[in-house]
């Protein structure tokens, strides 16, 4: 048996869901693996579909590999390692070229992904606390992680070492969980823009596919078909006909089939339980748009811990960022989206996740 096996059956130990994969360099990550859900397991009513996380290139995968930590970079690539200090001021296609860089199958983590691992929290009762407030959590008065970069001039931590935070930062409350999902530093996905304000995506989970382009000007993005769901090829200026898109509606933020514009000239946020969508907007759109994670499916007031949503519909494209970083305060958390930034933006509190599934073949 192998140094690697040895490692590997160490972690599981430990960590039953946890492994680790290698890359073409040979180097490891530590993984967390989840096995398909439907509709129903997170909690989206009774459907048994799958969710779209786990649907690529038209066929059904068993599960998804998620970075337990926010990655770092070496040598072009990204890794999951505890302890770290986050990669940060990195553009969203610098960070899918280190997560494909890997070796097929490695991906930035997706919108899809991330949704998914959002309701699963909620599912389960346990939507993580994180580093949203220097160093700790709005709601902890006297834990701190360990700081992984310099204090800024008030002396207050900002980027905290991957993983170093209680239990309670990880999913699931276990050992075996995702870490770092609520704060520390935004996290770039992909799969899900933009567009004047249009919702577009890639269908299904193929963001998973570094084959898929995720460029600006790429055939994969398709817009989504209000009354019914379907997808739809968007008219590249965000009025496609019957299409969903943003608008801002004087304090939330709706979404429908309108093509007049909200008059903003500047991003917007509201409370996630805030955003609604009209009646244009029918069943399996809605469906679509909560498994997304772009509409709440619980009415229950607090069901999503008051994490915020921002959106820009006044751009040609914008790009998303999820979790929030260390000064959100009570607005970071799992449910946490800002579309507000082009692709080209960096920033010390910008980082990003990889992913990995297994492609289906032809």
């Amino acid at each position: 048996m192998s140094n690697f096996d040895l490692s590997n059956l160490a972690l599981k130990a430990v960590c039953p869901n946890n492994e680790i994969l290698f890359d073409d360099k040979g180097r490891p990550s530590i993984m967390v693996y989840i096995p398909k859900k439907t509709y129903a397991e997170l909690g989206l009513g009774t459907s048994q579909a799958i969710h779209p996380a786990f649907i690529v290139n038209g066929q059904e995968v068993d599960g998804i590999y998620i970075s337990k930590y926010q990655n770092i970079v070496m040598d072009g690539r990204a890794y999951s390692l505890p302890g770290e200090d986050p990669r940060t001021s990195i553009t969203l296609d610098a960070a899918i070229s280190a997560c494909s860089a890997k070796g097929a199958g490695w991906h930035l983590m997706t919108r899809a992904e991330w949704a998914m691992v959002a309701l699963l929290c909620k599912v389960m009762g346990t939507q993580p606390k994180g580093n949203n407030n220097y160093g700790r959590d709005t709601s902890e008065s006297s834990y701190a992680a360990l700081p992984s970069m310099a204090r800024d001039d008030q002396g207050r931590i900002q980027r905290v070492a991957t993983g170093t935070g209680p239990l309670a930062w990880s999913h699931d409350g276990t050992p075996s969980g995702i870490w770092d999902l609520n704060g520390n530093v935004n996290e770039w996905v992909g799969g899900l823009r933009t567009v004047y304000g249009e919702v577009q995506i890639l269908a299904n989970n193929n963001a998973a596919d570094g084959s898929k382009s995720q460029g600006a000007t790429s055939a994969q993005w398709m817009a989504i078909k209000a009354s019914d769901g379907t997808l739809i090829t968007p008219d590249g200026s965000g009025t496609t006909t019957g299409s969903v898109k943003l608008r801002w509606d004087t304090n939330y933020w709706k979404l429908t089939d309108s093509n007049t514009s909200d008059g903003t000239t500047t991003y917007q946020g509201c409370a996630f339980e805030s955003i609604v969508a009209d009646s244009s907007i029918g069943t399996n759109a809605t469906l679509l748009l909560q498994a997304l994670g772009l509409l709440k499916y619980d009415s229950n007031a607090g069901a999503y811990n008051g994490d915020y949503f921002y959106a820009n519909s006044y751009e040609a494209e914008r790009a998303f960022l999820c979790g929030g970083y260390w000064h959100y305060g009570a607005g970071a958390g799992v449910f946490f989206l800002d579309g507000s930034s082009s692709r080209s933006n960096s920033g010390g509190s910008l980082g990003f996740r990889s992913a990995y599934c297994v492609l289906p073949t032809a």
